[in-house]
């Protein structure tokens, strides 16, 4: 393709990266490569899509329809875990040109994840969706250690200046405490898989034809327990939770059903739970977000 239609980015990622955002200032040109890279025809923009990554429905050459995604970073990670699933449980990946942050997907139905159902099916079926995930890091054939993810140990500790730095001070036990676990869990971690990395029930769609009915899509792929994996899928719907009764008991009901269905350590899974919802609730704050940070801080706190 030659010539490409003007791509409005969604205002939630303008919100998200800042309207003077580089990347932002790059992205039709960057639109325009991948396009006449890969012969594609653009539709529609997928909105509001994500916070970080820009996605166009496609057409191929041969009229088969695909999705373009635009990572402002972490292209290169997302196509290495999607290249280790083939496909098994997550979208496929097509062809990647990391170095812009381009990737050529499988296109799913991106209107309909597994919020679209009610929260018990949902649950079920993230928990089947998320089980499929977790291999070894290495391919077949390739030593044990080689591969190019990040471990949670790594990712998580630059994390840590910033809940001391943003967690308001009437929190601070709460912010010790979910540091003191992050250094005890990490001390004796019973395993090291691939995992998602940033998994909820609004990263599982629904798929084609000849398909897994539900596949993942948006890996932020680390290396580390299972347990951390599923921490994110205890809080999601937060909002929904904390608007009923009984919502501290709710979330400990939550980590008990999640850990028991998939054979996971109870209290590795509340500690990684509770020290994720204080982890996102500081970077919540920090980005002026102070009514989702708290919600979040609140939720740790019902663990």
């Amino acid at each position: 393709m030659t010539s490409a239609p003007h791509v409005e980015p969604p205002q939630r990622l303008v919100r998200f990266l800042g309207a003077d955002s580089p990347w932002l200032a790059r992205l039709p040109g960057l639109v325009r490569t991948s396009l006449a890279r890969w012969e594609l025809t653009a539709e529609r923009v997928i909105s509001p899509g994500g916070r970080g990554s820009l996605v166009v429905l496609v057409r191929r050459a041969d009229g088969s329809p695909a999705a373009l995604k635009l990572r402002a970073a972490g292209a290169a990670d997302e196509a290495a875990a999607l290249s280790r699933w083939e496909g098994h449980g997550a979208v496929r990946l097509l062809d990647a040109a990391p170095e812009d942050g381009a990737l050529l997907l499988e296109r799913l139905h991106a209107e309909v994840s597994l919020r679209s159902l009610p929260d018990a099916k949902a649950t079920l079926e993230a928990v089947s969706a998320l089980h499929r995930l977790w291999v070894s890091p290495s391919p077949p054939g390739v030593p044990d250690g080689e591969h190019p993810f990040t471990a949670v140990e790594e990712h998580t500790g630059r994390a840590v200046e910033g809940i001391r730095a943003h967690v308001p001070e009437e929190a601070r036990p709460l912010a010790d405490a979910a540091l003191a676990l992050r250094s005890e869990l990490l001390a004796d971690a019973p395993e090291h898989v691939l995992l998602h990395g940033d998994f909820r029930q609004g990263a599982v769609l629904s798929a084609g034809p000849g398909r897994a009915h539900w596949l993942v899509i948006g890996p932020d792929p680390l290396v580390g327990e299972r347990a951390y994996d599923l921490a994110r899928l205890v809080r999601d719907r937060l909002h929904d939770l904390a608007a009923g009764s009984g919502a501290p008991a709710i979330a400990r009901r939550r980590v008990a059903k999640l850990a028991n269905s998939l054979e996971v350590d109870r209290d590795r899974l509340r500690g990684w739970s509770l020290y994720r919802a204080v982890e996102s609730g500081a970077r919540h704050i920090a980005a002026g977000d102070r009514a989702d940070g708290e919600a979040l801080l609140e939720f740790a706190d019902w663990l």
